[in-house]
């Protein structure tokens, strides 16, 4: 079932400006937040230590400017990546609320990272670095809608085929003939919330499926 939203539900339930919880997804797994620390420090002393050195000229100033931007880059860098992906669901034309079901759930093998790092004879051998993904594939009765996936953790063991699924739907199109994107979703018989990113106000999104889904 689709319930087209109506004006202004999809900027309440999909911020402009990144949550903490959308910050805190965006700030990645423990390699992403080293590299963002190597850039926000070595960027950050380079730069201050060049305005040091131009401090009786014009620029001095825009290159203090510049480094204390970069020391700051471990905040801002996932607000700004953030933002980007609100902005990329924000953008559809059309949005409606969807209740179906888990038409099937499974899971499946993806590789999160690669390096290369010497065998015992010293050859260089390809290492991978695996995660388990479960993907929920989604239906109602006008039939397939499309999937979910996401990384999967322990308390994911509950969802099963058949479970009642709610999320946003996005699409170019008012009737909807073409999906654009799935938000992430809501279980609401084992009150689970899934999906790879945090797009949606989850206190919001339960308000309107209790408004709008009355039985």
């Amino acid at each position: 079932m689709l319930l087209p939203l109506r004006p202004g539900e999809l900027q309440r339930l999909i911020p402009a400006v990144a949550t903490g919880t959308q910050f805190k997804a965006t700030l990645g797994n423990p390699r992403k937040i080293l590299q963002r620390l190597l850039i926000s420090g070595i960027g950050g002393v380079i730069t201050l230590l060049i305005s040091q050195s131009l401090s009786f000229n014009r620029w001095g100033s825009v290159w203090l400017i510049a480094g204390v931007v970069l020391l700051l880059y471990i905040l801002w860098g996932p607000i700004i990546e953030a933002g980007r992906r609100n902005a990329e669901l924000r953008r559809y034309p059309a949005a409606a609320l969807f209740e179906g079901e888990v038409a099937e759930a499974f899971t499946e093998e993806r590789v999160e990272n690669q390096r290369e790092q010497a065998d015992a004879n010293g050859r260089l051998e390809l290492v991978e670095s695996r995660r388990t993904w479960m993907v929920l594939e989604l239906a109602d009765e006008d039939g397939y809608l499309g999937r979910i996936s996401f990384p999967m953790t322990k308390s994911h063991g509950l969802i099963r085929a058949g479970l009642v699924i709610r999320c946003i739907v996005l699409s170019d199109r008012k009737d909807f003939s073409r999906l654009g994107a799935l938000s992430d979703a809501w279980l609401p018989e084992v009150r689970l919330w899934i999906g790879d990113y945090p797009f949606l106000l989850r206190p919001a999104f339960e308000d309107l499926c209790r408004l709008r889904l009355r039985r």
